[in-house]
């Protein structure tokens, strides 16, 4: 594995056909509203240079971990609705509750995510709701191509926190995918050093994208090299 070349690439996009869109996350590329986008080198918080990872899941090989299969226990009473992703009041109500739990950084709406228009974004989008006693609690969009599906956002209820229900989310689009016979999924990204999604490096077996070969690789072979790319900022004078 050698340091990667720096990318920092976007563009606008009308609507695209599935098979479109799993040739692009299958090189790296994310989408958030009407944008395609990657990059590959990031600044920490403490100002080290990361290197960013996209990343993918084989949805036929993915097995529940015992941390994973004791949150679907805990969440046996709620209930589920899958339905196009849309920016419903009842869906902004929860965003605002989510964005509360951010320190720093905290996005400043759903529509920088999804789109002004959801229905009409760059591809299919699912919104995966979560309901306690017909209560939305947590949702997750998902984007559909023809053989790989994309995590958009999550969100949740931080007074439902002990539910765990980011992790929640994310197995129910393992589901979907697996029943609608998706090959992949892809979550996003990670940073190759620790870093605020680092809860995505549980679910196995897990792939990311190395831009200098530009190939998908075994997680563990981006471990055994997470300390070796770690680079400090230069101090300023």
């Amino acid at each position: 594995m050698t340091f990667p070349p720096w990318i920092n690439e976007e563009f606008d996009v009308p609507r695209l056909p599935p098979e479109k869109m799993d040739l692009l996350w299958a090189a790296g590329w994310r989408r958030f509203g009407q944008k395609l986008f990657r990059y590959s080198l990031t600044l920490s918080e403490s100002g080290d240079l990361d290197i960013i990872v996209p990343l993918r899941l084989t949805v036929s090989e993915f097995t529940a971990s015992k941390s994973q299969r004791r949150v679907i226990k805990i969440n046996s009473d709620l209930t589920w609705e899958i339905r196009p992703a849309s920016l419903s009041s009842e869906v902004i109500e929860l965003f605002e509750k989510h964005r509360s739990r951010f320190k720093n950084n905290a996005p400043d709406s759903l529509a920088l995510f999804l789109g002004d228009d959801p229905a009409n974004s760059s591809c299919e989008c699912l919104e995966l709701r979560c309901l306690l006693r017909g209560h939305l609690i947590a949702a997750s969009f998902l984007d559909i191509g023809a053989r790989s599906v994309s995590s958009v956002y999550a969100l949740f209820d931080p007074a439902e926190s002990r539910r765990s229900l980011g992790i929640l989310t994310f197995l129910k689009e393992i589901e979907w995918a697996r029943e609608h016979g998706k090959t992949f999924l892809h979550p996003g990204y990670s940073t190759l050093g620790p870093g605020v999604y680092d809860y995505k490096k549980q679910f196995r077996p897990l792939q990311g994208f190395d831009w200098s070969i530009e190939r998908w690789m075994p997680w563990n072979y981006f471990a055994e090299h997470s300390l070796s790319f770690r680079i400090t900022k230069e101090p300023t004078a």
